[in-house]
This record gives structure tokens, C-alpha cells and sequence, in this order.
């Protein structure tokens, strides 16, 4: 069976947003981590430190919420941070 691209984890992760915006963060977990590796892997890159700000400044990109989506990176494990929250790098 051919691989169907309209049905796969990219696609999922496209019909979410609106001309470069998420539309809703989703609630479903599933969903909601394909959005979240998805974000890491195209706004942060490996290897570099950012302040709280910069992962603000780069949520905000995507949507008017960051402070939520920054909390569910962190525990997704995707952003690792300090117990002082100083600053942030990619995880997994």
C-alpha cells in the first residue's frame, strides 16, 4: 500500500495552522505532541541556548499563547531548563 501523505503526521501537524499561525493548541495529547516536536524541531535549534525571551519572542511567531506552549515544550521534554528557569535548550 502506497504511503498516503494526506493522512500522515506532517499533514496532521499542517491543517493546524493558518498561514504560519497555529490555530489551537490541541488537546488530545497524541496531537498535541506532533505540534510540539514539530515546533522544537523548526523554531529551536540544537546546541544553542536561548533566554526566556528568545523562546518567547519565537512562540509568539506561531501563536499569541506562549507561555502555554513553553510550559507544554518543557514538559514534553523537548526544552530542557534549568531549576532556576535562567535559560532553555532543545531536549529530545
Amino acid at each position: 500500500m502506497p504511503d498516503n501523505d494526506s493522512s500522515g503526521p506532517q499533514h496532521q501537524v499542517a491543517a493546524l495552522f493558518s498561514h504560519g499561525r497555529l490555530t489551537a493548541i490541541p488537546r488530545k495529547t497524541a496531537r498535541r505532541e506532533q505540534v510540539l516536536v514539530h515546533l522544537a524541531e523548526t523554531l529551536f535549534e540544537r546546541d544553542r541556548t536561548y533566554t526566556e525571551r528568545e523562546v518567547n519572542e519565537a512562540l509568539l511567531t506561531v501563536h499569541e499563547d506562549c507561555s502555554a506552549l513553553r510550559r507544554h515544550l518543557v514538559v514534553a521534554g523537548l526544552l530542557v531548563r534549568p531549576k532556576d528557569g535562567s535559560s532553555y535548550r532543545r531536549g529530545r
